[in-house]
């Protein structure tokens, strides 16, 4: 039995080179999952980027065959990671069953598809609100929600302000409060949250992630990135970043 599968999947293999057809990378592959865990809907994205490339398997020549195994495929991590993320277990394994029935009915490619990238943005909105909706107050869900869209640019606790309806003053406290860290360190960690993802997703030069992040310079970039995890931006790219990713 051992024999006959590994002939199989050597002649897999070989099919695959003949017609260009090659897996997407791990990384390729779970950088979708791992936006999804954090409630970043940059997951969608990927997945659409990801449905829409010469990278997807083929478990089935019937095409709506094939994708309803992909999606059943890819509920199931979507559940995972969701529940790592912090969604209710009994909530997620629910919402599974139902997109399986769902993607059972489904009829065309189209609507396949379309309930694929519904799985992913379901998940990952679940994630996000299960992560605010037990601590946050609505201005500071507001001011979280705000952020991570705005690292290019200056992010002042006066703009958030004006923006949420609060004193300056009276918000600094609140964000304190409830989050456990003042919004200046709020706004460098989740910039420094974004660059530890440039740095093992793209091929961003340093300096060039330092700018996009609005770093004041790439010193103050990289003295403040190895206060938080002991060690530089171009340590961390040596040992997290695959390059098989790039050749993909």
């Amino acid at each position: 039995m051992k024999e006959t599968m590994d002939k199989q999947i050597t002649y897999l293999e070989y099919i695959n080179r003949e017609n260009s057809f090659h897996h997407h990378s791990y990384d390729n592959d779970m950088r979708q999952f791992e936006f999804l865990k954090n409630g970043d809907m940059h997951s969608v994205e990927e997945t659409m980027r990801i449905m829409n490339s010469n990278e997807v398997g083929h478990l089935s020549d019937d095409p709506v065959v094939n994708l309803r195994y992909l999606n059943i495929c890819h509920v199931t991590l979507c559940t995972r990671f969701a529940i790592e993320g912090g969604m209710d277990a009994e909530k997620a394994y629910n919402a599974s069953d139902l997109f399986i029935r769902r993607y059972d009915r489904a009829k065309t490619e189209r609507e396949q598809y379309d309930l694929h990238i519904e799985t992913t943005e379901y998940f990952t909105k679940q994630v996000a609100s299960a992560r605010k909706a037990d601590i946050y107050s609505k201005p500071i869900i507001q001011c979280v929600d705000y952020i991570p869209y705005h690292l290019h640019e200056q992010i002042t606790v006066n703009d958030l302000s004006s923006m949420v309806g609060l004193n300056p003053s009276y918000l600094s406290t609140l964000f304190k409060r409830e989050v456990g860290v003042s919004i200046s360190e709020y706004v460098i960690l989740k910039r420094l949250e974004a660059a530890k993802n440039m740095l093992r997703f793209s091929d961003y030069e340093l300096s060039q992630i330092s700018d996009i992040l609005h770093f004041s310079s790439y010193s103050h970039f990289a003295r403040t990135f190895r206060r938080y995890y002991d060690m530089s931006p171009g340590k961390y790219r040596d040992r997290y970043f695959r390059r098989e990713m790039m050749n993909t």
